[in-house]
């Protein structure tokens, strides 16, 4: 997990959480806020269980949502690993670091938001192309979404 900043056409930020499956490289979110903090971040991930399975690790930089409070508690709650990595060593969780890079250049740099609705709406819209129209190499030609079923199916 990881933070991206942007602002709308008003001046105001938008803060977005990316949430990156290092296994499958699927977004498995990118969650558009004014602010998040770490309450709100386990809030999001609580609702991610609903649909996937709790992970086993989570890979983070050292800012204050990902190692406050309310983040260790709730995955000490749940038995899930929280691993920080060192100051100004962003390449240790390099997965997230470039899947950010494409979200900026490809979306973030690539529209004006008006709005927080309208920012989430665009955001969402390539987090899923993203997932379940481009093949990777890496994943022997399967987009992130097939490789995730392919692989939970070989899982079952």
């Amino acid at each position: 997990m990881d933070f991206v900043f942007d602002r709308t056409a008003d001046g105001r930020v938008l803060k977005c959480l990316t949430i990156v499956e290092d296994a499958t490289h699927e977004a498995v979110a990118v969650e558009v806020e004014r602010a998040i903090s770490g309450l709100m971040l386990a809030r999001v991930l609580d609702r991610l269980t609903l649909t996937r399975s709790l992970p086993k690790i989570i890979r983070t930089d050292n800012g204050n949502a990902f190692c406050g409070n309310a983040m260790v508690t709730w995955a000490h709650e749940r038995g899930v690993e929280l691993r920080l990595i060192e100051p100004g060593k962003p390449n240790q969780n390099a997965y997230v670091e470039s899947f950010n890079g494409r979200l900026r250049d490809e979306c973030l740099n690539e529209h004006w938001f008006t709005g927080l609705l309208q920012a989430r709406t665009v955001i969402e819209t390539w987090r899923r192309e993203y997932n379940e129209e481009r093949p990777k190499k890496a994943l022997g030609g399967l987009t992130p979404a097939d490789y995730a079923r392919q692989l939970a199916t070989q899982l079952t």
